[in-house]
């Protein structure tokens, strides 16, 4: 059986037709893309941690004695703080997201589609992120702008799949409740 599209207009049409393998396989290729669509949102949450780190480092360096106007010393540092000392603490800002949030059906997000990649990278290109002090404020402001529309896109992209999900779901349940299906099936695969 050939991979169900999980963004085709036409993918909850017609449901309570379709064999009950078919109605799972949807539903894990729903679950697929959303794990995916995940995976880069985290990405992207991360990126933009990362050039506010950036941003407030610079607005806050220039308050700072003894420090250059972009707020790093002679030593690399920012503060006595090494880069990496400054990620964590950037990274670790948003350790859980608001709202009720629902677990993975995997943690491993498998390949990722190339067209998210992408407008990842285009959002912010790697060489840019991995080095956000070489960054003019221009520079910084685009790439602010652009992750955090990347957010808000991938973020719609989520809900959309998890309705998807849910009226998938919803047809299972109704199956077994209403007897067209058994939980033995599920144990004699």
């Amino acid at each position: 059986m050939a991979e169900p599209d999980a963004l085709a207009d036409d993918l909850l049409d017609g449901l309570a037709d379709l064999a009950i393998d078919d109605v799972r396989a949807r539903r894990a290729a729903c679950q697929r893309l959303e794990t995916q669509l995940s995976f880069v949102r985290r990405l992207a949450q991360g990126h933009l941690d990362i050039v506010a780190s950036e941003v407030t480092a610079r607005r806050d360096g220039a308050r700072r004695d003894g420090a250059r106007r972009d707020g790093a010393r002679r030593d690399g540092t920012q503060d006595g703080r090494t880069l990496v000392e400054q990620l964590t603490e950037a990274l670790s800002d948003r350790i859980t997201a608001p709202g009720p949030g629902r677990l993975p059906a995997g943690l491993e997000p498998g390949d990722i589609d190339a067209a998210l990649m992408a407008s990842l990278d285009r959002a912010a290109p790697p060489a840019q992120v991995s080095d956000p002090a070489s960054m003019s404020d221009a520079e910084l402001h685009e790439v602010t702008e652009a992750l955090a529309a990347l957010e808000r896109d991938v973020s719609s992209r989520r809900r959309a799949m998890f309705d998807r999900i849910d009226a998938l779901q919803e047809e299972i349940v109704r199956r077994y409740r209403s007897g067209e299906a058994d939980v033995d099936s599920l144990l004699n695969r």
